[in-house]
């Protein structure tokens, strides 16, 4: 059930910006690693378990820092990891990225790579990515509530 709500989830974020991709990543506590969950558009049939370090580039910066961020052009941005970006076989030009946040716990970071140029630097379009976050987190862990309440 987790992997189908991640995945609807990704795939309209896609549709809702008119983006190339999609993605979320969970942070795994334990290991101090962002993991690639579910992916719609480029990548996607390869991305899904890969791992990198929690801190490093624009979804570590967002999952340690709690803020949603906005970058229109990756290349000149500092802290775009394009390593990590041309290990995934896909460098965007612009991405949107907001926390995955439930209640004052960052679960992962959603990301929108390459959305249509009316969505970019517009902080409304920031501010509905990040809503639609929030939302997205809240049915995650409904969703993992009722798998835990199953198995126990």
């Amino acid at each position: 059930m987790e992997r189908e709500l991640l995945q609807s989830i990704v795939e309209t974020a896609r549709a809702i910006f008119g983006a190339q991709a999609s993605s979320i990543f969970l942070l795994d506590e334990e290991t101090d690693e962002l993991v690639f969950q579910a992916v719609s558009g480029r990548g996607e049939e390869f991305l899904v378990g890969t791992r990198f370090p929690a801190g490093r580039g624009i979804a570590g910066w967002v999952a340690v820092s709690g803020e949603p961020m906005i970058v229109d052009d990756l290349a000149r941005e500092e802290s775009f990891a394009r390593d990590l970006a041309e290990s995934t076989r896909y460098v965007p030009e612009s991405l949107m990225a907001a926390p995955l946040i439930h209640r004052t716990r960052v679960l992962g970071v959603l990301e929108v790579l390459d959305p249509v140029p009316q969505s970019r630097s517009s902080l409304g379009e920031l501010d509905l990515l990040a809503l639609f976050a929030r939302q997205a987190a809240a049915a995650l862990r409904v969703a993992v509530d009722r798998r835990d309440e199953t198995v126990a």
